[in-house]
């Protein structure tokens, strides 16, 4: 999110013809979320040509709105006594199999019970480590999305780790189960991602040229094929944000209980993506010695495996 949206007005013209308020302002504002939006017009903070509005209101075009967003008083990220599934430690950095429904860090909605002060309780010593709200945190992993992380204990082992990423030479391997049957059973993914024009809280596959767009690369391969569903390995070569999830729904092959970018209703009942990051393989900042690790998937994925017929 970013900061400098807080404590000003804000008017612009509403042209958006028959989109609800709420919406069109996340569309135009996407640093505040739609829920922020709405509480903002709750609030009262919002107004139509001077007067106060529902987030329901229909736009008609040419309306004038006037946003008064306060500022924001970040609060100090405190250390958690939340157990931690660690599966490697040194001086350096700190490796953690993070469970489905984690946030990494806090943010707006998610103060506590986040990754970063599960990790502040465990390595007092990372407070302030590339940043106040996610000290130490290397790469991202989705709130739903199961699998190892890496944090950094400090700046130095930050730069060294964040710059094999950049480099692309950390090699990252997800397990999902897909919609439908995959064919073909290999191939690599080149679609640029960038914010989706239509909903700014989502991304897409956009044109090249797309002033958000970047280039993304997606490697993937069939490991065992279902009745209606497939088992695959996913090897991303480059880190946009959900861009495993979007791949797989722009060639056809949505990922199961993903509810954004994939089909609404799932009969395997899952409450999130079934999506793992199972492998890492980084150098060591110490010795520059390679590191592999992997973990297999969490109870909850590998009850909907075994519940399913192979082909």
């Amino acid at each position: 999110m970013l900061m400098s949206l807080y404590n000003q007005q804000i008017e612009i013209t509403l042209e958006a013809t028959g989109e609800r308020l709420d919406k069109a302002l996340t569309d135009a504002l996407p640093d505040l979320s739609r829920m922020q939006w709405q509480r903002l017009i709750r609030e009262g903070r919002v107004t139509v040509d001077g007067t106060r509005a529902k987030a329901s209101y229909r736009i008609v075009g040419g309306e004038t709105l006037v946003a008064n967003i306060p500022e924001v008083v970040e609060a100090e990220v405190t250390a958690e006594n939340i157990p931690l599934d660690i599966r490697y430690e040194d001086s350096d950095l700190i490796v953690v199999n993070k469970p489905p429904g984690m946030v990494v860090h806090p943010s707006l909605g998610h103060a506590g019970g986040t990754l970063v002060n599960a990790l502040l309780a465990h390595c007092p010593d990372l407070e302030g480590v590339g940043g106040e709200r996610r000290p130490g945190i290397v790469h991202r992993l989705d709130k739903d999305t199961s699998g190892l992380i890496i944090a950094a204990k400090h700046d130095q082992a930050l730069w060294y780790l964040q710059n094999q990423f950049k480099q692309r030479t950390v090699a990252k391997v997800y397990l999902a189960l897909v919609n439908g049957s995959l064919q073909p059973p290999e191939a690599v993914i080149d679609a640029p991602i960038g914010r989706d024009p239509r909903n700014r809280q989502k991304m897409a596959v956009t044109p090249v040229g797309t002033a958000d767009s970047r280039p993304a690369q997606t490697a993937f391969r069939a490991l065992s094929y279902y009745a209606d569903y497939t088992f695959v390995e996913c090897r991303p070569r480059t880190g946009r944000k959900h861009q495993i999830r979007v791949h797989m729904a722009y060639i056809g092959y949505p990922i199961v209980g993903d509810y954004t970018y994939g089909r609404r209703k799932d009969k395997l009942g899952l409450n999130r993506q079934f999506l793992h990051a199972a492998s890492l393989t980084f150098r060591r900042p110490s010795d520059g010695e390679e590191i592999q690790l992997s973990t297999g998937l969490p109870e909850d994925l590998t009850v909907v495996l075994a519940g399913l017929t192979a082909l």
